[in-house]
């Protein structure tokens, strides 16, 4: 169900891109997916000890309700956003879609995190072609940890608004070796912190019952998210300083949804 509603929300976006002056409902579409899917991860991401995506499940809808609204008016601004979206697709897909390159990808970073792992001291073997062991302990590395959806994202989010070529050089060097040899380190402290039983802490809330989650818990789902969300806010500052219009474009869509937020509540005193 999930891969299917992303594929419709790529396609919606990715019509975005082509279409003219119709181009706003496949960009509905597009949005409308991408918060289902969201939802439709919940229980995954519930069983994971994961909150932060149903969270963002949860916020996502007055998101939407506003985006459609914007774009129904055709309004420049959350077309934008849309395009940031559509190009982030654009990158992402082919890796998500087409397995061997999404494999390729995935082994290019097994290799390399087992070779960061021991350069640093601390051997480990595959299981699998992308199964990580250590301490008869072992890591999964899927698509979602090479680090390829942030980059996409951040791409996209250059792309919102028109650029020269320097600037695009210059926000793609900032955004994809970053992001990709910082998540090489990501893997690496999260199978250290996992496989070497780090944080053994409140089982109460961090575990699911199999043996040693609580250490995967917190590196994975707390520690590694906040370094992600700090690493994201300071490359958007990046390019904020690269891209000026970017931060115009960004000031517009916060002036857009905290307005429409806040002229709710004013409704409901």
């Amino acid at each position: 169900m999930i891969q299917y509603l992303v594929l419709l929300s790529c396609i919606g976006f990715l019509a975005f891109l082509v279409l003219g002056r119709y181009r706003k409902y496949p960009a509905i579409i597009g949005w409308v997916c991408i918060v289902l899917a969201l939802f439709a991860s919940i229980p995954e991401y519930i069983a994971e000890n994961n909150f932060l995506y149903p969270l963002m499940a949860v916020l996502s809808v007055p998101f939407l309700l506003i985006t459609i609204k914007y774009l129904l008016k055709d309004d420049p601004t959350i077309f934008s956003l849309s395009r940031a979206a559509a190009v982030a697709f654009l990158i992402y897909a082919p890796f998500e879609y087409i397995p061997a390159l999404g494999d390729w990808l995935i082994a290019v970073v097994v290799d390399q995190v087992v070779a960061i792992l021991s350069a640093l001291g601390y051997p480990a073997t595959l299981t699998d072609w992308n199964i990580i062991s250590r301490n008869n302990l072992r890591v999964e590395i899927i698509l979602a940890c090479t680090g390829i959806q942030s980059i996409a994202i951040m791409l996209g989010v250059a792309a919102a608004v028109p650029t020269t070529l320097k600037q695009k050089m210059m926000a793609f060097i900032l955004i994809a070796p970053t992001i990709y040899v910082l998540n090489l380190f990501r893997n690496v402290f999260v199978i250290l912190a996992y496989t070497g039983q780090w944080f053994p802490y409140y089982p109460e809330i961090a575990s699911n019952g199999e043996f040693g989650y609580e250490s995967f818990f917190w590196a994975h789902n707390v520690i590694a998210e906040f370094l992600a969300l700090v690493l994201l806010i300071a490359i958007a500052y990046g390019l904020f300083r690269i891209i000026p219009d970017l931060a115009d474009f960004a000031e517009d869509l916060s002036r857009i949804y905290i307005g429409e937020v806040r002229a709710v509540f004013g409704k409901g005193r």
